[in-house]
C-alpha cells in the first residue's frame, strides 16, 4: 500500500480519465479495453480507498456508491464482501468491469435459456489485481461471492450507467423466476474527490 500526500488522487485520477474516455467513444470494445487499463492502476494500490467505504456489514454485501459521471455515462462502486457474502443470479443490462482491490472473488457463470436462467458450468477465481468484464455483448449473467473464509473481500466495479438506478433481472432463489429489480447503494454519501485545499495551502 503506497502512501499518496492526498490519498484520494488515485480515484480522482482515475475519474479525470474514464470521463475523458466516454466523452471520446461510446463504442463498448474501446470502453472495456481502455477501461481495464485505468482500473488496473486504480486497483494496483488499495491505499485510495476511504474505510468507510470498505466496511462489511454481517448481514450481507454492500456496494458503495463512489462516483456519478454527471451524464450518468459511468459510476464507480466498491463492493465489499464477508465471508459467505454473495450476490443472487443477476444481470447488469450494461456494459462493466469489475476489478479485486483485497481478497478474492469467486464468480459463475450463467445464461438465459427462454425464460429462465442456466449455469454456463463456468466458474472461476479472482484475486487481488484480476480484472473480468460484463455486458449483454460479453456475458452478462452471473453470481458473486467472497472467495475467502477468514476475511472481507472488496472489488471496484465500473459500468456503463448509475449502476443503482438501472432497472435489472434478478433470479428468485425460492422459485427460479427471473424478476426485475434496481440495486440502489448502501450509502447515500460520497467520497470527496476535489477538495485539493489542503494541497494548495502547501503549494
Amino acid at each position: 500500500m503506497s502512501v499518496h500526500p492526498d490519498p484520494i488522487t488515485p480515484l480522482r485520477d482515475f475519474v479525470v480519465a474514464m470521463t475523458r474516455l466516454v466523452e471520446r467513444s461510446q463504442d463498448e470494445p474501446t470502453l472495456l479495453a481502455e477501461g481495464r487499463k485505468l482500473l488496473a492502476t486504480l486497483i494496483d494500490d488499495d491505499g485510495w480507498l476511504p474505510e468507510s467505504f470498505a466496511q462489511p456489514d454481517p448481514a450481507t454485501y454492500r456496494q458503495y456508491l463512489l462516483y456519478c459521471d454527471p451524464l450518468e455515462r459511468f459510476s464507480v462502486v466498491s463492493f465489499v464482501w464477508e465471508p459467505g457474502h454473495r450476490t443472487p443470479i443477476h444481470d447488469h443490462t450494461v456494459w462493466g468491469l469489475v476489478g479485486v482491490l483485497r481478497g478474492a472473488e469467486l464468480c459463475r457463470e450463467y445464461a438465459p435459456n427462454g425464460d429462465r436462467v442456466v449455469a454456463r458450468g463456468l466458474e472461476h477465481t479472482m484475486t487481488k489485481g484480476m480484472i473480468e468484464a460484463v455486458s449483454p455483448t460479453v456475458g452478462d449473467w452471473h453470481v458473486v461471492a467472497n472467495a475467502l473464509t477468514d476475511r472481507p473481500s472488496v472489488s471496484i466495479h465500473v459500468y456503463g450507467a448509475n449502476i443503482g438506478a438501472v432497472r435489472r433481472h434478478m433470479v428468485d432463489s425460492a422459485s427460479g423466476e427471473v424478476r426485475p429489480f434496481v440495486s440502489g447503494y448502501s450509502s447515500a454519501v460520497l467520497p470527496n474527490l476535489w477538495d485539493r485545499s489542503e494541497a494548495v495551502r502547501a503549494g
